[in-house]
């Protein structure tokens, strides 16, 4: 009988941790919308914009392109035959992020208690990423295309080019720099209802 109890207790407890999970926006190609839906994250894309300089249509266009906002993403497992072996790499959350540049990032920052799976400490952690290709590489961090590719390379491959040999890559590259435009265009439409709070 305990042992019911106790299967009963970690069936509720993953319940009520599953259904507290922000599921992906239900209209991702318009950042007026995300941001109607979800206020929080609009927010935290502010908070990062006043902290990093990253502004909202660059972070939240990388950010569609590597989870499509889904907050437990990773890639896909690999397979040899019908065998699992594991996954190409341990990127996980909204941002993707790599378990060691994310241990960076909470060492850089003092961020210590930050989780992948947590949208304001992911949206912080892009930011402090486009501050440090900006930096370091001196890419603007309005330049989306620029600064996906050095998202997706690391500082040290972009320096590298390792991009240039990579044209699926370059064509990525373009379709966060069209989403960041189109992006940009939307905000410019809503920006000032989202920051009076009429939404």
């Amino acid at each position: 009988m305990p042992g019911l109890f106790r299967l009963a207790g970690l069936a509720l407890a993953t319940a009520l941790v599953t259904g507290c999970a922000t599921a992906p926006p239900k209209n991702p190609t318009n950042l007026c919308a995300i941001f109607e839906q979800y206020p929080d994250w609009h927010e935290a894309a502010e908070d990062t914009r006043q902290k990093w300089g990253a502004p909202a249509h660059v972070t939240m266009a990388m950010m569609f392109q590597e989870s499509s906002f889904r907050h437990d993403a990773r890639p896909p497992m690999r397979w040899f035959l019908f065998i699992p072996y594991g996954r190409a790499s341990s990127a996980y959350g909204y941002a993707q992020a790599k378990d060691e540049t994310w241990a960076d990032y909470r060492r850089e920052t003092g961020n210590g208690w930050a989780d992948r799976d947590d949208f304001d400490d992911a949206m912080d952690f892009m930011g402090w990423y486009m501050s440090k290709t900006s930096r370091l590489n001196g890419i603007s961090k309005w330049d989306a295309y620029g600064q996906y590719l050095n998202y997706h390379e690391g500082w040290t491959g972009y320096r590298r080019g390792n991009h240039l040999r990579k044209r699926w890559l370059l064509g990525v590259s373009r379709k966060v720099e069209s989403r960041a435009k189109r992006y940009a265009e939307q905000y410019w439409g809503c920006k000032d209802e989202l920051n009076s709070g009429w939404f």
